[in-house]
């Protein structure tokens, strides 16, 4: 399941525009959300995707650490999971406090 950032509506993985609002969820999900905003940060040095020990194999092939511009998408295409894609992101710092 996915989070519409704007509405708070949750759909199904496959989804690609929030029923609820209307809104891309490619661009508006609550995932796609924070790695846009860890793309930004320049604190931000990599990224990780992080998978829960009962994800699917899809979603175990995406497990580990990326620089920003190789960070795959969420949800994982192909994702099985029972109750949809449960990988998040993670944002590793260079920098702790300024």
């Amino acid at each position: 399941m996915q989070t519409c950032s704007l509405c708070d509506h949750q759909s199904m993985d496959s989804e690609h525009i929030c029923s609820h609002c209307g809104a891309d969820l490619d661009t508006f999900s609550t995932t796609a959300v924070a790695l846009a905003r860890y793309k930004a940060n320049p604190r931000v040095s990599l990224i990780r995707v992080i998978v829960p020990h009962t994800a699917c194999t899809a979603c175990r092939a995406v497990e580990g650490t990326y620089e920003k511009a190789t960070v795959p998408a969420l949800p994982v295409p192909g994702c099985s999971c029972e109750h949809g894609c449960s990988c998040t992101y993670e944002p590793l710092l260079s920098e702790i406090y300024p």
